[in-house]
Protein backbone atom coordinates (compact mmCIF):
# COMPACT_ATOMS: atom_id res chain seq x y z
CA UNK A 1 0.00 0.00 0.00
CA UNK A 2 0.72 3.64 -0.98
CA UNK A 3 -0.68 6.83 0.49
CA UNK A 4 -0.82 9.73 -1.83
CA UNK A 5 -0.48 13.16 -0.23
CA UNK A 6 -1.13 16.80 -0.66
CA UNK A 7 2.29 18.03 -1.51
CA UNK A 8 4.41 21.18 -1.32
CA UNK A 9 3.47 23.01 -4.08
CA UNK A 10 5.25 26.58 -2.83
CA UNK A 11 7.96 28.00 -0.85
CA UNK A 12 4.90 29.71 0.82
CA UNK A 13 1.94 27.11 0.58
CA UNK A 14 0.50 25.61 3.67
CA UNK A 15 -2.49 23.87 2.25
CA UNK A 16 -4.09 23.03 -0.21
CA UNK A 17 -8.12 22.54 -1.93
CA UNK A 18 -8.99 19.60 -3.53
CA UNK A 19 -11.01 20.52 -6.89
CA UNK A 20 -11.44 17.33 -8.89
CA UNK A 21 -10.42 13.67 -8.44
CA UNK A 22 -9.49 11.64 -11.84
CA UNK A 23 -9.56 8.62 -10.87
CA UNK A 24 -11.97 6.96 -8.98
CA UNK A 25 -11.77 3.81 -5.99
CA UNK A 26 -11.20 0.59 -7.75
CA UNK A 27 -9.53 1.81 -11.42
CA UNK A 28 -5.82 1.47 -12.38
CA UNK A 29 -3.51 4.32 -12.17
CA UNK A 30 0.03 4.72 -13.61
CA UNK A 31 3.16 6.34 -12.43
CA UNK A 32 2.94 9.69 -13.78
CA UNK A 33 -0.62 9.50 -14.77
CA UNK A 34 -2.98 12.83 -13.37
CA UNK A 35 -4.88 11.47 -10.29
CA UNK A 36 -6.64 14.84 -9.13
CA UNK A 37 -6.21 18.66 -9.60
CA UNK A 38 -5.23 20.87 -6.54
CA UNK A 39 -6.05 24.64 -6.04
CA UNK A 40 -3.39 26.08 -4.16
CA UNK A 41 -2.47 30.05 -3.91
CA UNK A 42 -5.04 30.32 -6.36
CA UNK A 43 -3.78 28.18 -9.56
CA UNK A 44 -4.96 25.04 -10.64
CA UNK A 45 -2.71 22.08 -10.83
CA UNK A 46 -2.98 18.73 -11.33
CA UNK A 47 -1.23 16.03 -9.04
CA UNK A 48 -0.16 12.51 -10.63
CA UNK A 49 0.15 9.14 -9.27
CA UNK A 50 3.51 8.45 -7.74
CA UNK A 51 2.95 4.88 -7.42
CA UNK A 52 1.38 2.33 -10.15
CA UNK A 53 -1.66 -0.20 -8.93
CA UNK A 54 -5.17 0.02 -7.98
CA UNK A 55 -6.93 3.74 -6.26
CA UNK A 56 -8.36 1.91 -2.93
CA UNK A 57 -9.30 4.95 -0.90
CA UNK A 58 -10.17 8.35 -1.71
CA UNK A 59 -9.32 10.09 2.22
CA UNK A 60 -10.45 13.65 1.06
CA UNK A 61 -13.45 14.83 -0.52
CA UNK A 62 -13.64 17.51 -3.58
CA UNK A 63 -13.83 20.52 -2.49
CA UNK A 64 -11.92 20.21 0.57
CA UNK A 65 -9.23 22.15 2.06
CA UNK A 66 -6.07 20.90 3.89
CA UNK A 67 -2.56 21.53 4.85
CA UNK A 68 0.64 20.14 3.15
CA UNK A 69 1.07 16.80 3.83
CA UNK A 70 -2.46 15.16 4.79
CA UNK A 71 -2.64 12.25 2.90
CA UNK A 72 -5.13 12.12 0.22
CA UNK A 73 -5.29 8.63 -1.18
CA UNK A 74 -4.50 5.00 -1.03
CA UNK A 75 -3.13 3.19 -3.87
CA UNK A 76 -2.39 -1.13 -3.86
CA UNK A 77 -0.79 -3.20 -6.11
CA UNK A 78 -3.39 -4.94 -8.29
CA UNK A 79 -3.42 -8.33 -6.49
CA UNK A 80 -2.92 -7.07 -2.83
CA UNK A 81 -6.06 -7.39 -0.97
CA UNK A 82 -7.14 -4.26 1.11
CA UNK A 83 -5.83 -4.68 4.57
CA UNK A 84 -8.28 -3.75 7.77
CA UNK A 85 -5.11 -1.44 8.92
CA UNK A 86 -6.02 1.18 5.83
CA UNK A 87 -6.88 4.29 6.54
CA UNK A 88 -11.01 5.11 6.69
CA UNK A 89 -12.47 6.36 3.98
CA UNK A 90 -14.08 10.10 3.17
CA UNK A 91 -16.95 9.50 6.32
CA UNK A 92 -13.74 10.18 8.53
CA UNK A 93 -13.05 13.88 7.72
CA UNK A 94 -14.95 15.07 11.46
CA UNK A 95 -11.28 13.61 12.34
CA UNK A 96 -8.50 15.67 13.42
CA UNK A 97 -5.32 14.95 11.07
CA UNK A 98 -2.01 15.02 11.85
CA UNK A 99 -0.18 17.18 9.18
CA UNK A 100 4.29 17.59 8.96
CA UNK A 101 4.71 20.94 7.39
CA UNK A 102 8.18 23.41 7.25
CA UNK A 103 7.76 25.71 10.24
CA UNK A 104 8.44 28.57 8.35
CA UNK A 105 6.20 30.28 6.42
CA UNK A 106 8.41 32.05 4.07
CA UNK A 107 10.55 28.38 3.71
CA UNK A 108 13.38 29.95 5.30
CA UNK A 109 13.26 27.90 8.72
CA UNK A 110 14.46 23.92 8.50
CA UNK A 111 12.59 22.43 11.49
CA UNK A 112 10.01 20.40 10.75
CA UNK A 113 7.56 19.35 13.72
CA UNK A 114 3.79 17.82 13.19
CA UNK A 115 1.07 19.90 14.13
CA UNK A 116 -2.69 19.14 15.13
CA UNK A 117 -5.19 20.73 12.77
CA UNK A 118 -8.96 20.30 12.84
CA UNK A 119 -10.77 20.39 9.21
CA UNK A 120 -11.85 23.21 7.53
CA UNK A 121 -10.06 25.36 10.18
CA UNK A 122 -7.50 28.30 9.11
CA UNK A 123 -4.17 27.09 9.50
CA UNK A 124 -1.26 27.57 11.66
CA UNK A 125 1.27 30.22 10.74
CA UNK A 126 4.65 28.12 10.46
CA UNK A 127 7.59 29.16 12.49
CA UNK A 128 5.24 31.74 14.48
CA UNK A 129 6.96 33.57 17.53
CA UNK A 130 3.52 34.93 18.57
CA UNK A 131 0.44 33.04 19.68
CA UNK A 132 -1.41 31.34 17.00
CA UNK A 133 -4.55 33.31 16.30
CA UNK A 134 -5.84 31.78 12.88
CA UNK A 135 -6.31 28.48 14.09
CA UNK A 136 -9.49 29.01 15.35
CA UNK A 137 -12.14 30.02 12.59
CA UNK A 138 -13.42 33.49 12.93
CA UNK A 139 -16.49 34.35 14.47
CA UNK A 140 -19.11 35.02 11.58
CA UNK A 141 -20.86 38.04 11.70
CA UNK A 142 -24.29 38.37 12.65
CA UNK A 143 -26.71 40.30 9.99
CA UNK A 144 -29.78 41.68 10.13
CA UNK A 145 -32.69 39.52 9.03
CA UNK A 146 -33.64 39.75 5.02
CA UNK A 147 -37.05 39.68 3.71
CA UNK A 148 -36.25 37.72 0.29
CA UNK A 149 -37.70 40.68 -1.77
CA UNK A 150 -34.79 42.46 -0.22
CA UNK A 151 -31.87 39.75 -1.48
CA UNK A 152 -30.42 40.17 -5.55
CA UNK A 153 -28.27 37.24 -5.24
CA UNK A 154 -25.92 35.25 -2.54
CA UNK A 155 -22.73 34.72 -4.00
CA UNK A 156 -20.58 31.71 -2.22
CA UNK A 157 -16.89 32.87 -1.81
CA UNK A 158 -14.82 30.96 -5.20
CA UNK A 159 -11.90 29.17 -4.32
CA UNK A 160 -9.84 32.05 -5.45
CA UNK A 161 -11.81 34.40 -3.17
CA UNK A 162 -11.53 32.03 -0.23
CA UNK A 163 -7.80 31.56 -0.67
CA UNK A 164 -7.39 35.68 -1.06
CA UNK A 165 -9.20 36.03 2.19
CA UNK A 166 -7.87 33.96 4.89
CA UNK A 167 -4.12 35.00 3.13
CA UNK A 168 -4.91 38.55 3.26
CA UNK A 169 -6.65 38.31 6.78
CA UNK A 170 -3.60 35.99 8.33
CA UNK A 171 -1.48 39.07 7.13
CA UNK A 172 -2.97 41.68 8.42
CA UNK A 173 -3.59 39.69 11.95
CA UNK A 174 0.13 38.82 12.05
CA UNK A 175 1.73 42.23 10.80
CA UNK A 176 1.33 45.33 12.10
CA UNK A 177 0.28 47.36 8.99
CA UNK A 178 0.97 51.24 8.31
CA UNK A 179 1.11 53.35 5.41
CA UNK A 180 2.81 56.53 4.00
CA UNK A 181 2.12 58.23 0.66
CA UNK A 182 3.86 61.01 -1.64
CA UNK A 183 3.00 62.79 -4.56
CA UNK A 184 5.02 62.20 -7.92
CA UNK A 185 5.66 64.03 -10.85
CA UNK A 186 5.80 62.26 -13.90
CA UNK A 187 6.93 64.86 -16.36
CA UNK A 188 9.73 63.44 -17.37
CA UNK A 189 8.64 59.78 -17.53
CA UNK A 190 5.69 61.33 -20.38
CA UNK A 191 8.43 63.11 -22.15
CA UNK A 192 10.35 59.83 -22.99
CA UNK A 193 7.15 57.95 -23.72
CA UNK A 194 6.07 60.42 -25.92
CA UNK A 195 9.56 60.38 -27.61
CA UNK A 196 9.30 56.47 -28.33
CA UNK A 197 5.39 56.00 -28.71
CA UNK A 198 5.09 54.86 -31.88
CA UNK A 199 8.63 52.64 -31.91
CA UNK A 200 7.33 50.87 -28.88
CA UNK A 201 3.93 50.35 -30.63
CA UNK A 202 5.31 49.31 -33.88
CA UNK A 203 8.21 46.74 -32.17
CA UNK A 204 5.55 45.71 -29.23
CA UNK A 205 2.28 46.07 -30.48
CA UNK A 206 0.84 47.69 -27.22
CA UNK A 207 1.76 51.33 -25.46
CA UNK A 208 4.01 52.01 -23.38
CA UNK A 209 2.85 52.54 -19.61
CA UNK A 210 3.82 54.32 -16.88
CA UNK A 211 4.28 51.44 -15.16
CA UNK A 212 7.59 50.24 -15.76
CA UNK A 213 9.31 53.38 -15.17
CA UNK A 214 7.82 53.40 -11.99
CA UNK A 215 9.17 50.01 -11.22
CA UNK A 216 12.66 51.04 -12.77
CA UNK A 217 12.56 53.48 -9.87
CA UNK A 218 11.40 50.96 -7.21
CA UNK A 219 14.44 48.56 -7.96
CA UNK A 220 17.00 51.22 -7.50
CA UNK A 221 15.44 52.50 -4.20
CA UNK A 222 15.52 49.50 -3.35
CA UNK A 223 19.35 49.15 -4.17
CA UNK A 224 19.29 52.00 -1.62
CA UNK A 225 16.88 50.75 1.19
CA UNK A 226 17.23 47.33 0.93
CA UNK A 227 15.65 46.63 4.23
CA UNK A 228 12.09 47.03 2.23
CA UNK A 229 13.03 44.13 -0.08
CA UNK A 230 12.84 41.36 2.44
CA UNK A 231 11.15 39.06 4.52
CA UNK A 232 9.97 38.64 8.20
CA UNK A 233 10.97 35.66 9.53
CA UNK A 234 9.66 35.23 13.21
CA UNK A 235 11.63 38.06 15.10
CA UNK A 236 14.55 38.11 11.95
CA UNK A 237 14.45 41.02 8.92
CA UNK A 238 15.56 38.31 6.51
CA UNK A 239 17.11 41.08 3.34
CA UNK A 240 17.21 39.57 -0.18
CA UNK A 241 20.23 39.86 -2.10
CA UNK A 242 18.11 40.44 -5.47
CA UNK A 243 14.31 42.10 -6.12
CA UNK A 244 11.69 39.28 -7.76
CA UNK A 245 9.23 41.63 -8.31
CA UNK A 246 5.45 40.96 -7.46
CA UNK A 247 3.29 42.30 -10.07
CA UNK A 248 -0.81 42.27 -8.94
CA UNK A 249 -2.76 40.93 -12.14
CA UNK A 250 -6.45 41.75 -11.58
CA UNK A 251 -8.00 38.45 -13.46
CA UNK A 252 -11.55 40.37 -14.97
CA UNK A 253 -12.77 41.43 -10.96
CA UNK A 254 -12.94 37.51 -10.45
CA UNK A 255 -9.36 37.59 -8.14
CA UNK A 256 -6.09 39.22 -8.25
CA UNK A 257 -2.71 37.12 -8.50
CA UNK A 258 0.51 38.20 -8.16
CA UNK A 259 3.06 36.90 -10.66
CA UNK A 260 7.07 37.62 -9.90
CA UNK A 261 9.50 38.91 -12.26
CA UNK A 262 12.45 37.57 -10.98
CA UNK A 263 15.81 39.75 -10.78
CA UNK A 264 14.33 43.03 -11.23
CA UNK A 265 17.21 44.88 -10.55
CA UNK A 266 18.98 44.06 -13.59
CA UNK A 267 16.92 44.90 -15.88
CA UNK A 268 16.73 47.76 -17.99
CA UNK A 269 13.33 49.87 -19.01
CA UNK A 270 12.65 47.87 -22.24
CA UNK A 271 13.20 44.20 -20.60
CA UNK A 272 11.46 45.12 -17.37
CA UNK A 273 8.20 46.01 -19.50
CA UNK A 274 8.76 43.49 -21.42
CA UNK A 275 9.05 40.53 -18.33
CA UNK A 276 5.58 42.23 -16.45
CA UNK A 277 3.57 42.22 -19.53
CA UNK A 278 4.74 38.68 -19.82
CA UNK A 279 4.06 37.67 -16.48
CA UNK A 280 0.57 39.46 -16.33
CA UNK A 281 -0.52 38.23 -19.61
CA UNK A 282 0.10 34.93 -19.03
CA UNK A 283 -1.51 34.93 -15.26
CA UNK A 284 -4.77 36.20 -17.24
CA UNK A 285 -4.39 33.35 -19.46
CA UNK A 286 -4.21 30.72 -16.40
CA UNK A 287 -0.76 29.54 -17.77
CA UNK A 288 1.10 29.92 -14.35
CA UNK A 289 2.36 27.68 -11.74
CA UNK A 290 2.97 28.11 -8.01
CA UNK A 291 6.53 29.08 -9.28
CA UNK A 292 5.44 31.48 -11.23
CA UNK A 293 3.31 33.01 -7.97
CA UNK A 294 5.43 32.53 -5.30
CA UNK A 295 8.69 34.21 -3.74
CA UNK A 296 8.71 37.61 -4.13
CA UNK A 297 10.49 39.74 -2.18
CA UNK A 298 8.34 43.10 -3.05
CA UNK A 299 5.33 43.89 -4.70
CA UNK A 300 3.48 46.58 -6.73
CA UNK A 301 0.34 46.98 -7.53
CA UNK A 302 -1.26 49.56 -9.74
CA UNK A 303 -4.91 50.43 -9.39
CA UNK A 304 -4.35 54.04 -11.32
CA UNK A 305 -6.13 52.81 -14.21
CA UNK A 306 -9.05 53.25 -12.67
CA UNK A 307 -8.19 57.10 -11.76
CA UNK A 308 -7.86 56.43 -7.85
CA UNK A 309 -6.21 59.03 -5.46
CA UNK A 310 -5.21 56.94 -2.65
CA UNK A 311 -4.59 53.06 -1.95
CA UNK A 312 -3.89 51.18 0.97
CA UNK A 313 -3.01 47.45 0.44
CA UNK A 314 -1.94 44.82 2.37
CA UNK A 315 1.20 43.92 3.21
CA UNK A 316 1.53 40.07 2.28
CA UNK A 317 3.61 38.19 4.70
CA UNK A 318 6.42 37.34 4.65
CA UNK A 319 7.36 40.73 2.59
CA UNK A 320 7.21 43.38 4.55
CA UNK A 321 6.30 46.00 2.10
CA UNK A 322 3.67 47.06 -1.04
CA UNK A 323 3.91 50.06 -3.22
CA UNK A 324 0.31 51.08 -4.63
CA UNK A 325 0.74 53.80 -7.81
CA UNK A 326 -2.44 55.67 -8.02
CA UNK A 327 -4.04 57.80 -11.20
CA UNK A 328 -1.97 59.85 -13.14
CA UNK A 329 -3.76 63.22 -13.95
CA UNK A 330 -2.64 66.93 -15.24
CA UNK A 331 -2.38 69.22 -12.05
CA UNK A 332 -1.68 72.55 -10.91
CA UNK A 333 1.70 72.74 -8.96
CA UNK A 334 4.22 75.28 -7.66
CA UNK A 335 7.12 75.41 -10.01
CA UNK A 336 10.61 77.18 -9.76
CA UNK A 337 10.58 80.12 -11.96
CA UNK A 338 12.71 83.59 -11.50
CA UNK A 339 13.82 83.47 -8.26
CA UNK A 340 10.41 82.51 -6.81
CA UNK A 341 7.18 79.87 -7.81
CA UNK A 342 5.28 79.87 -10.90
CA UNK A 343 1.95 77.82 -12.01
CA UNK A 344 2.79 74.94 -14.21
CA UNK A 345 0.42 71.97 -14.87
CA UNK A 346 2.17 68.78 -14.65
CA UNK A 347 0.91 64.94 -14.93
CA UNK A 348 1.27 64.09 -10.89
CA UNK A 349 -0.28 61.21 -9.35
CA UNK A 350 0.27 59.64 -5.80
CA UNK A 351 2.23 56.76 -4.54
CA UNK A 352 1.16 54.55 -1.23
CA UNK A 353 3.64 52.17 0.71
CA UNK A 354 2.22 50.34 2.87
CA UNK A 355 4.36 48.41 5.02
CA UNK A 356 5.07 46.21 7.99
CA UNK A 357 5.92 48.41 11.30
CA UNK A 358 7.64 45.66 12.96
CA UNK A 359 10.21 45.29 10.43
CA UNK A 360 11.28 49.08 9.50
CA UNK A 361 9.71 52.68 10.59
CA UNK A 362 7.80 55.65 9.12
CA UNK A 363 11.29 57.85 8.30
CA UNK A 364 12.94 54.92 6.66
CA UNK A 365 9.69 53.79 4.20
CA UNK A 366 9.13 58.06 3.47
CA UNK A 367 12.74 58.18 2.73
CA UNK A 368 12.33 55.04 0.22
CA UNK A 369 9.25 56.72 -1.38
CA UNK A 370 11.12 60.36 -1.79
CA UNK A 371 14.11 58.29 -3.36
CA UNK A 372 11.40 56.71 -5.84
CA UNK A 373 9.76 60.20 -6.54
CA UNK A 374 13.32 61.38 -7.23
CA UNK A 375 14.18 58.98 -9.97
CA UNK A 376 10.71 59.69 -11.57
CA UNK A 377 11.15 62.82 -11.74
CA UNK A 378 14.77 63.22 -12.32
CA UNK A 379 16.23 60.18 -13.95
CA UNK A 380 17.22 60.74 -17.77
CA UNK A 381 14.46 58.38 -18.92
CA UNK A 382 14.67 60.17 -22.64
CA UNK A 383 18.61 58.77 -22.72
CA UNK A 384 17.45 55.13 -21.40
CA UNK A 385 14.51 54.97 -24.22
CA UNK A 386 16.70 56.86 -26.93
CA UNK A 387 18.30 52.91 -28.50
CA UNK A 388 14.33 51.72 -28.62
CA UNK A 389 14.10 54.00 -31.88
CA UNK A 390 17.00 52.62 -33.40
CA UNK A 391 17.15 49.29 -32.68
CA UNK A 392 15.14 46.65 -35.30
CA UNK A 393 11.41 45.18 -35.17
CA UNK A 394 10.75 41.62 -34.24
CA UNK A 395 9.68 41.09 -37.92
CA UNK A 396 12.55 42.51 -39.19
CA UNK A 397 15.02 40.81 -36.63
CA UNK A 398 13.32 37.12 -38.14
CA UNK A 399 13.78 38.04 -41.53
CA UNK A 400 17.80 38.68 -41.06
Amino acid sequence: MARITMPQLGETVTEGTVTRWLKRPGEMVEVDEPLLEVSTDKVDTEIPAAHAGVLRRLLVAEGETVPIGTPLAVIGDADERPSAAEPRPLDAHADRRRAIRPSMEGGLGSTQQPVIVPERVARRARGAARPDVSATPPAREPIPPLEPTEVAARIPFSSIRRRTAAHLSASLRATAPAMVGIEADYTAVDTARAAVSHQWQSRHGRSLTRLPFTARAVCDALAEFPNLNAWVDGDVVVVHRFVHLGIAVDLDYEGLVVPVVRHAEEMRLETIAEAMHRVADAARRNDVDTHDLSGATFTITNAGGYGTAMSVPIVSRPQVAILSTDGVAMRPVAVPSGGGYGVAVRPVGNLSLSFDHRALDGAYAAAFLRHVRARLAESDWITEVASIGHRATPAAEAST
